[in-house]
Parts: C-alpha cells; structure tokens; sequence
C-alpha cells in the first residue's frame, strides 16, 4: 500500500510544490496554496476520448455543415455562436444568485420540449427544489431528467443507460470522483472531475454545460487550466439589485468570443431582451449634463449605451475617482489628457462615471464618450440629445479610428439620432448612410467644440 502524503496545490494555476509556500512558483499569485492529499497511486482512466487507434486524415472529419442544436432562446443561440456544438464543453459562471440555475433550466426545459433527452445533474439543490423552480417557470417537459448526485462514477453510470442528448452539472465545484482523495471543491478535484466529465462528453458526442463558482474578484473559482479545459466560457453578469443580465461570452472555439446576450429577470424567469439599445436608454435623463450616448460593438452587435459622469470641486485634499463599467486607468489617461492638451483642469475634483444599465465595457471607441461626459458636468452644459459620441482618445489628444463604424451609425440612426461626432478617419467607411450628420474630427479640442455645437 503507498502511503499518503502531502502536497500544496495553487488554487490559481493549478501548480504544486512540496511544501506551503506563500507565493505560488508557477504563477506568482499570493495565498493560493492549499494542502491536499496525494497517495501516490497511478490514477485509473474512467474514460477514452476516442475509440479510434489511429490518426485520421482532416479531409475525413466533419466539419461545419453539421447541425447545431437550438436552445429555443435567441440570446442564448447567439452568444454560442449559432447553437449548441455537439460534444462541445461548455463553462459558465457568475456571482451567487445572479440566475444561472434558473438560466439552465430554461435552456433545458425548452431542449426537452424540442425532442432531446436532457439530463439535469444538481449538487447543490434536491429535486423537489428544481420542481418548485419549474413550476414557477411554467416548464415541466417528461424528456428532462433531474439526478442530485455529486459522485461523478454515478453520474456516468446514469448517463450510459439514459443515454442524454445533453448533460447539465450544477455545479462542477459540488461533484468528486473517487480517484481523488481531496474534498469536493478542491483544486485536484475540481481539475479531475471536469476531465472526467469532458473526456466522456466528447467520445459520446454529448453536449456538457458545467456550472461555476466565481470568486471576489469576479474570476471563475479553481485552477485557470478549467478555462482552457472547456471549448466555451460564458460569464452571466448583472446586478442583483437591476432587472437587467447580461450574458458574455469570453472565450467559444465555435463562434465570436465578443457575444453579448441580454436578459430581463422576471417572476416567471429570465426574458430576452430584444432590442437591448432601446432599453438601456429608455430612462437617460435629456438635457441633462454629464450624460453623453456611444455605440458599442459586442460580437455582431452594436448597442447604444449612455455614459454618466460626475465632476464637483473635492473638499479633501486628494480628489476621488470612482468608475464603475469602463476601465479605472483608463479614465484617469482621459483626465491627464484632457489636461494636457485641452486645457480642462480636473486636478481639483471628484470624478464619478458610470455605464448606465450595468454593462461593462472595454473597447477603446468609448473613450470620446467618457471624455464628452465628464465636459459635459465640468461645464454644466447638456450635449444636444440626438448626439452620439465614439471614438478612441490618444496620448497626443488625437482621435483614432475605430472598427465597425458603419455599424455604429446604423444602429444611432434607427433609434433616431441625427448627429455622431466620430474619428475623422472613419468618415470613409460610411459613405451612402443618409439621414445622420456624422462630424469628423481629428483633434481631441475640436471633438469638445462639437459636442455643444448645433
């Protein structure tokens, strides 16, 4: 019998070491070793990935024709990039409570009513919990098969006689296999049984969503090779206080990584949101200062979103800076520029901005937009409200050009804006797009002008 012993597994990265160490040598990251049994024994393969023993030429795969499956929920189908691939492993995490049991139980409920098996594995509730939550949203389809089993040895069991057309675990930190000695939730445990899980969704061509925990940071919790493990990672982001969810797609070998889906949470569950422009600007005060619109490209979307600043003289000795939706430093290169090389002194106050509606947004076309808020509050003077604002801010106070430009002004002009002040460069990519006045500018001076201008 091999004896047992210790070792420290980086909860981060995976790495181990022999010892408690308060940086991991792998990664770098502090505090994420954790102590964990090894016994030494050679693990015992659960699963193949495939029957074949031989190498098969590319031209004898299948390759894009083949038929996803539909989820019946549009958003859904988007960010995954047309559907559901078939043994496609697919991650998705978010914060406790945001909704991604009840969002998988509406993916399941209507893949059963469309004819597929759809196997419904929980750790976390009883199933007498998933019928209540059923109830409430109004599916209760006999092809939807709900297992509370955490061992993963009987989940697989249970998956060979009911043969599924897709499997859900809810959620992955919940499940063990018994070749591994550690606790459910553990580093070890949580890198086996997703390999387990996975190996066996691609050698039966089975469709695998797995849930996730995130931790305070807001990245999904476990050892990072989790991510490079699946083939999709969705995130589901919102507030718990807003109506609003936003479903994004961070990484998908089968689709645009740059997906945003939509969602409204009701009492009978979460709803698509359609046209989500017109809902994140329905409540945007007019002719209010401070309040500035810019088009967002996500994936093959463009969505009009508002940006809020707040600029007041700071009674402290050093002014405060808090951004909620955009990157914090990149703010602050907004105010050294505007600074520099405009001449709009902000050293002396607070600055507060915000995305309104809870989205997040990372591209650089939303830079004129921040800046046109927070001129907008300096000086206390309203941008006109059919005015639409995008473009990237340089060191130099130049305005660069931007991708989907067309897109942008399409998408300005159908919810009934007339002016887009934009990269001056862009003004060529445009050109047939009548009914919007699209104002170029090339110098971070001239775009302040133009935010006022009639």
């Amino acid at each position: 019998m091999v004896k047992a012993r210790l070792i420290y597994v980086c909860s981060s990265c995976g790495g181990t070491s022999s010892k408690w160490l308060g940086r991991c040598p792998s990664c770098s990251e502090w505090n994420t070793l954790v102590e964990e049994k090894c016994s030494g024994e050679r693990r015992k393969g659960l699963v193949v990935l495939s029957g074949k023993g031989r190498p098969v030429p590319i031209s004898e795969l299948k390759g894009s024709n083949e038929a996803r499956i539909t989820t019946g929920i549009g958003e859904v189908d988007r960010v995954l990039g047309g559907g559901i691939v078939h043994g496609s492993a697919i991650l998705i995490g978010g914060e406790p409570g945001i909704g991604k049991s009840t969002l998988l139980l509406q993916v399941a409920s209507n893949l059963a009513e469309l004819g597929n098996r759809v196997l419904y594995v929980t750790g976390e509730e009883s199933a007498r919990q998933i019928r209540i939550r059923a109830e409430r949203l109004g599916f209760l389809p006999d092809t939807l098969f709900v297992y509370p089993e955490t061992c993963i040895e009987r989940v697989l069991e249970a998956s060979s006689e009911l043969k599924p057309s897709i499997i859900i675990i809810d959620s992955i930190q919940t499940v063990f296999t018994e070749t591994v000695e550690s606790a459910p939730g553990s580093v070890s445990q949580v890198r086996e049984s997703a390999a387990v899980l996975i190996a066996n969704s691609r050698s039966g061509d089975v469709p695998l969503f797995l849930v996730g925990h995130v931790t305070k940071d807001g990245s999904l919790a476990g050892p990072r090779v989790l991510e490079h493990m699946v083939d999709t990672v969705l995130y589901f982001e919102g507030e718990q206080s807003h109506q609003f969810r936003v479903l994004r797609a961070v990484k998908n070998r089968y689709g645009s990584s740059m997906e945003l889906g939509v969602f409204e949470m009701k009492d009978s569950g979460l709803m698509e949101v359609e046209d989500p422009s017109m809902v994140f600007l329905a409540d945007r005060p007019v002719g209010s200062s401070g309040s500035a619109i810019t088009s967002s490209i996500e994936g093959t979307r463009s969505l009009l979103v508002e940006i809020q600043a707040l600029v007041s003289p700071t009674p402290f000795g050093v002014p405060r800076r808090t951004v909620v939706g955009v990157d914090y430093n990149r703010v602050l290169l907004l105010c050294a520029v505007l600074e520099k090389r405009v001449g709009i002194e902000l050293a002396g106050s607070d600055i507060y901005i915000k995305v309104a509606g809870g989205l997040k947004l990372d591209e650089p076309a939303v830079d004129l937009a921040v800046v046109a808020a927070m001129v907008s509050n300096h000086l206390d003077k309203a941008i006109e409200a059919k005015t639409a604002v995008f473009g990237e801010v340089g060191l130099a106070g130049e305005i660069r050009a931007v991708s989907g430009a067309a897109s942008r002004l399409k998408e300005a002009k159908r919810l009934g804006f007339t002016r887009v002040v934009m990269p001056k460069d862009n003004l060529k990519e445009i050109k047939g797009i009548k009914g919007v006045e699209a104002i170029g500018v090339s110098l971070l001076g001239d775009a302040v002008d133009s935010f006022f201008a009639l």
